[in-house]
């Protein structure tokens, strides 16, 4: 189902979302929404993907953030692969150079993915995004599968930052998927229109804002398994380069629930 071409843009914010759940519930009466699994532990073999629908949503953060919360939480290795670009960045290590995923799904004969793994901590590596063309929102159902089959025959466990950009085919090939969104209007806007449901939602609460967790969950579809509140300590965390020597406690705390 799509949204009418029309939005009636001048009303407010409530109002439009009044709408737009009028409508999710509309379609809901004609098609399967299919229900979702309550999250299980993580354990070798699982891969987590972490998208958004729109830029500055925090996924890389969140994606980051994450793994380094699962290295805590298991004895499993942890693996993050960086499809969007910026986990180096988040992480507050080098930018790594030469070839990364990007590269590998574009080779015919690939060698094992495991050979472009760099140690982040003893218990984090990464995966870079490379210097290939390929961008993620250019992944084809192929690439996708291609990807999900090497990663599924690993032991460890795998974080996907795969940015902002709805791609259907990756969130079908994962273990879990999370959307990372905050409690705007545009994005739930966009969230309207999702093809493919995530299994949980990483909710980046504001202040100030009048939309919230119910609105959220009515409009996407899924439970919001993570609220994080936005807090400064935490980009001043990120910007200091020490996320992952010292990730801030309330932000691994609250992503325990998805670890």
């Amino acid at each position: 189902h799509r949204a009418p071409a029309w939005w009636p843009i001048f009303l407010s914010p409530k109002t439009m979302l009044a709408w737009l759940q009028n409508w999710q519930s509309n379609c809901a009466t004609s098609a399967h929404i299919p229900a979702y699994a309550r999250h299980q532990p993580a354990k070798g073999g699982h891969v987590i993907v972490c998208w958004s629908l729109k830029g500055g949503s925090g996924t890389t953060v969140v994606s980051a953030a994450l793994a380094l919360t699962l290295a805590q939480r298991n004895t499993a290795p942890v693996r993050i692969v960086d499809l969007a670009g910026d986990i180096p960045s988040a992480l507050g290590i080098a930018e790594p150079s030469g070839e990364g995923v990007t590269n590998w799904l574009q080779q015919q004969q690939p060698s094992p993915i495991q050979s472009l793994q760099i140690p982040v901590t003893a218990r984090v590596s990464l995966i870079p995004r490379g210097d290939g063309l390929l961008m993620h929102h250019d992944l084809t159902a192929e690439h996708c599968n291609t990807l999900a089959t090497e990663l599924d025959t690993s032991n460890e466990l795998t974080v996907v930052d795969a940015g902002s950009g709805h791609i259907p085919q990756l969130i079908n090939n994962a273990t879990t998927s999370l959307l990372v969104i905050r409690p705007c209007y545009l994005a739930l806007r966009k969230a309207a229109h999702l093809s493919v449901k995530p299994h949980g939602i990483v909710l980046i609460n504001e202040p100030g804002r009048s939309l919230g967790k119910r609105d959220v969950e009515s409009v996407v579809g899924a439970p919001v398994l993570v609220e994080l509140p936005l807090d400064p300590t935490i980009a001043r965390c990120v910007d200091a380069g020490l996320l992952a020597s010292r990730i801030p406690t309330m932000l691994s705390q609250h992503l325990a629930h998805v670890a």
